[in-house]
């Protein structure tokens, strides 16, 4: 049994290393603050429960295993949070979305500019 378990954790401490190798990929390599913050929010999080599911699991039944299990709660809660809030700072501070169209220097004359489109 205890190879079964150690074999879980090892796969979920990998999984997890993944996931967040990717986040750290994905913050360098994506084009806009959007982006880079699904990427740091959604994969470096979820990359961070697995790790900390996979060290409970080598932990035991111990006082570790609490402490673990109260970070992944923590995680659970501040991580979304963290994200959607920097998010909302950004439409509010205007920045725009990255629509893979370049910008016109003298679009801003044309009539129609400052709207948005589809």
């Amino acid at each position: 049994m205890a190879l079964v378990i150690d074999a879980a954790s090892w796969v979920l401490i990998l999984a997890g290393s993944f996931f967040s190798i990717a986040a750290g990929i994905g913050i360098l390599r994506f084009p806009d603050f959007y982006s880079r913050l699904h990427a740091a929010g959604v994969s470096d999080t979820m990359g961070a429960w697995l790790l900390m599911i996979g060290l409970m699991l080598q932990a035991g039944l111990s006082q570790a295993t609490i402490k673990l299990a109260l970070i992944v709660v923590f995680l659970f809660f501040t991580g979304p949070t963290a994200t959607h809030a920097l998010a909302r700072a950004a439409l509010a501070g205007n920045l725009r979305p990255w629509t893979g169209q370049q910008e016109d220097p003298g679009a801003a004359d044309a009539p129609g500019a400052g709207e948005r489109g589809p």
